[in-house]
């Protein structure tokens, strides 16, 4: 902090000027996030809708502006650079010619978007001439990254001095961040997407059009896997497969190698495509060197004939060589094969803002779609309006020439005032009467007349084309779809990369093992997952340990038991369901708080994860989700409905005003469900009761509810089983399933417990059948573990036992699950853990 001391008037240098004195700390965090952010949004990470950063998406804005276009004549690279540099990026020269080389090199884009004349660097690492010996113009393809900008499509921001309008973003009509890739490092994240094949993206995409539920599997029909400029092989699918579902994965890139004989009995070995971003020149070094070194043995000559025809670095070996062992050699110790590590990261707009979020393949897909979609409808809007007031001059064209000799009468009798007299004469409006005033007299002629029409007549057509178009989203998704099959066919080539399958290739899933976890969230949407091992069990009555550090004001909400190969579904209070599998929830220890919610799953702003539900997918049993809302509303979803969820949700359910998801449960079709409220009563029914219903249903009256309360909870009622109860304040009882005799749905139930102000209303309610062990978490976040059959059975309209006693006055239970039986830990466990 500053020292204080008494400024006087003449210390301050300007009159306007204040000293303002802050914690140096709280002053360091602010201007670093500040960098950190300006770093990660201004320069170093790709918009997703268009793939490119700020300093790639002004070189083209430029070029564009400039008339540096396809079809017309090179220009001097320095032009560019320094238009580039004095209109939109004030950073240094070299960053941008740069960053111009890379757009224009064969070896480095899988399509180029800059068309470069003279020398732009090699495959070898050479650099590329200085800009004022280069020249360079926007290539073909980087013509559809700006069609139809003059449309009004995209939103404009100010430059730095504000003197003129750039774009925020590319309309970028095909899905550049996968065709061509980006990599960049920025603070505290970095971002690693390669290149693709130009035909199998824009395939994909058009499968996501015409199935929306089309799932990874579907998409990778088309999308075979990276398509690298420098061609090479990738070594397997597992890699890709795991990069495309959860937007990192690592794949092995190695050269195209063949072996040719020479000589006599003589085997040599040549090389003709290397793995994407490896130096030609480097690699032959390190091969030389390993050779001298005698680290890489059997090698005898090695030199590099690549010329205009391509490349071919031959590898020479000695006679009494093993080739195929070399060549392993090769691969292994060489840049002959490397690992490409991807990481889809790239910045999403989130209510108006650019947010860092790792993508997988069907998510980048989702919001390239969408963008595309405003696009076309902000063209449209475009085109209408033009289309609308070019059609109202007509009208009044029109309105003239059938007036002819009176409109000339009153322009030769007016002295200035022309223009009203016709407005005044014909009720026309300014425009219509402008335009007429500056009809040139061989718009007279008869011919006219007919073109007018004609040209009236097709706008009228347009007009309600345009407006067909944005009422109606096949159509808009038809036209999409035809423009992009369009720049398909034009532009797109077959793949140069070749993917070999690998023998006993390993899945992502298969190399992370299957163990159960306990799952926790809490009310700020906070989310872990913790090994079931770190929690020890305790006796009933036990004071339990700290399960969850959670922020001042924060408390779970709802925790459960899974494999890390089950499927986790996330249902929100808007009625939209999420889903991931348990092994990509993020895991902490069991006293971390956890991850943010909005870092897994692309939930909307204001949207809240309400309840979670864990399940594997079976083949042939029909099974339904069984949802109970707050206010007793009742719902049963078959799970097929949720098929191919994408990664922004669809919606499960269709709440009423003020009503909120309180319960979902897996069903075969042959259950009883058991809803218990906050007050003591359940309703015990057939689940058939209530019919299945489509996603966008409502559901039908489950329990009938008195004033002021609401449904805590759901379970399945199965004979030979007791419904456990538990209490605000740790109180808690077992009661034989056969207790709840069946009723219909929509009743006002049975007394299911003898709720006083010593027991605390009802927390939740869960079927066992004793061989569980019971989770218990407080408001404060301490967790219990006790065996569920040291609880004791007691009949509906009783009080119960203690189950949990409180450290904190204030304290009281707001959640609970299950898990699989523990053996009890040793005493010294039993107390709370400082």
């Amino acid at each position: 902090m500053a020292h204080n001391r008494d400024y006087k008037p003449e210390d301050i240098a300007f009159p306007n000027q204040a000293i303002t004195e802050s914690e140096l700390v709280g002053e360091m965090e602010k201007s670093y996030i500040e960098y950190a952010m300006s770093v990660i949004v201004g320069r170093a990470l790709p918009d997703v809708r268009d793939g490119l950063k700020p300093v790639h998406r002004r070189i083209l804005y430029t070029m564009y502006e400039s008339g540096l276009t396809s079809d017309k004549p090179f220009k001097k690279s320095a032009t560019c650079v320094g238009d580039v540099l004095g209109k939109y990026h004030p950073h240094g020269d070299s960053s941008v010619y740069d960053a111009m080389v890379r757009l224009a090199q064969s070896f480095s884009m899988r399509y180029m978007l800059v068309d470069g004349h003279g020398n732009f660097g090699s495959v070898d690492g050479d650099p590329p001439a200085a800009y004022r010996y280069t020249e360079a113009r926007m290539s073909k393809l980087s013509n559809e990254m700006l069609r139809d900008i003059d449309k009004d499509t995209v939103d404009w921001d100010p430059n730095f001095d504000e003197s003129r309008q750039e774009p925020r973003v590319l309309p970028s009509r095909f899905p550049n961040l996968l065709v061509n890739g980006s990599s960049g490092i920025a603070v505290g994240m970095a971002t690693n997407i390669p290149p693709h094949n130009l035909k199998e993206v824009i395939n994909a995409t058009i499968c996501v059009l015409d199935n929306p539920e089309a799932d990874l599997s579907d998409l990778m029909e088309h999308i075979k896997g990276p398509d690298f400029p420098t061609r090479g092989i990738i070594m397997g699918r597992s890699g890709i497969r795991a990069a495309y579902a959860t937007g990192r994965g690592k794949m092995v890139l190695r050269a195209r190698t063949e072996f040719e004989e020479f000589g006599k009995d003589r085997i040599r070995i040549i090389v003709n495509e290397l793995p994407y971003q490896v130096n030609k020149r480097q690699m032959i070094k390190n091969i030389a060197d390993q050779v001298k070194d005698k680290r890489l043995e059997g090698i005898s000559d090695l030199r590099d004939e690549t010329d205009r025809n391509g490349m071919r670095i031959v590898i020479e070996l000695k006679k009494d060589a093993n080739a195929q062992v070399v060549l392993n050699k090769l691969f292994k110790q060489t840049a002959m094969q490397t690992n490409f590590s991807v990481i889809m990261l790239a910045l999403v707009e989130v209510n108006g803002k650019l947010q860092p979020r790792v993508l997988s393949l069907r998510g980048v897909l989702d919001e390239y779609i969408a963008f595309q979609e405003q696009v076309i409808i902000r063209r449209t809007r475009y085109d209408l309006k033009k289309a609308q007031e070019r059609a109202h001059i007509l009208e009044g064209l029109l309105i003239a020439q059938d007036n002819i000799d009176e409109v000339i009468h009153i322009l030769r009798t007016s002295y200035s005032n022309g223009k009203e007299r016709l407005m005044e004469r014909f009720q026309l409006d300014e425009p219509q009467a402008q335009a007429i005033c500056d009809m040139r007299l061989i718009s007279l002629q008869g011919l006219n007349r007919e073109k007018l029409e004609a040209e009236y007549e097709e706008l009228e057509k347009k007009i309600a084309y345009f407006n067909q178009l944005l009422a109606s989203k096949e159509m808009l998704r038809g036209v999409l779809k035809e423009e992009l099959i369009a720049i398909r066919d034009k532009y797109g080539d077959d793949r140069v990369t070749e993917i070999q399958d690998v023998e006993d290739e390993i899945d992502i899933e298969d190399l992370i093992a299957e163990e159960q976890c306990v799952f926790t969230l809490t009310q700020a949407g906070y989310i872990k997952r913790t090994p079931v091992s770190e929690y020890a069990a305790q006796s009933k009555g036990g004071m339990g340990k700290k399960g969850i550090t959670t922020r001042e004001e924060d408390y779970v909400v709802d925790v459960f038991t899974a494999s890390t190969h089950d499927y986790i579904l996330f249902f929100t209070d808007t009625g939209k369901v999420y889903r991931k599998k348990g092994y990509q929830i993020p895991e902490s220890g069991k006293t971390a708080k956890g991850t943010n919610i909005v870092n897994i799953l692309q939930v909307e702003q204001g949207e809240r994860i309400q309840t979670m539900l864990h399940f594997r997918e079976t083949s042939g049993k029909e099974l339904f989700l069984f949802m109970v809302t707050r206010q007793g509303t009742v719902k049963r979803l078959p799970v097929q409905a949720l098929k191919n969820l994408r990664n922004n949700g669809i919606r499960a359910l269709r709440l009423d005003e003020g009503d909120e998801l309180v319960s979902v449960r897996e069903t075969d079709g042959t259950m009883r469900i058991l809803i218990a409220t906050h007050d003591g009563m359940a309703v015990c029914f057939d689940e058939n009761d209530v019919r299945p219903m489509g996603r966008d249903a409502v559901g039908v009256r489950g329990i009938r509810l008195r004033e002021g309360d609401y449904v805590v909870g759901a379970a399945r009622a199965a004979e030979g089983k007791t419904v456990l109860s538990i209490t605000e304040k740790g109180f808690g009882k077992r009661t034989p399933v056969e207790e709840y005799r069946i009723t219909n749905r929509g009743g006002m139930g049975i007394k299911n417990y003898m709720v006083t102000e010593k027991t605390g209303p009802i927390v939740g309610v869960k079927v066992v059948d004793g061989s569980e062990d019971l989770l218990l978490v407080t408001q404060s976040g301490i967790l219990i573990r006790t065996h569920v059959d040291t609880i004791k059975q007691c009949g509906r309209a009783t009080q119960g036992v203690i189950v949990m006693r409180f450290k904190e006055d204030g304290d009281k239970v707001i959640s609970l699950a299950l898990a699989e039986r523990e053996e009890a830990a040793e005493a010294g466990e039993e107390q709370p853990k400082e």
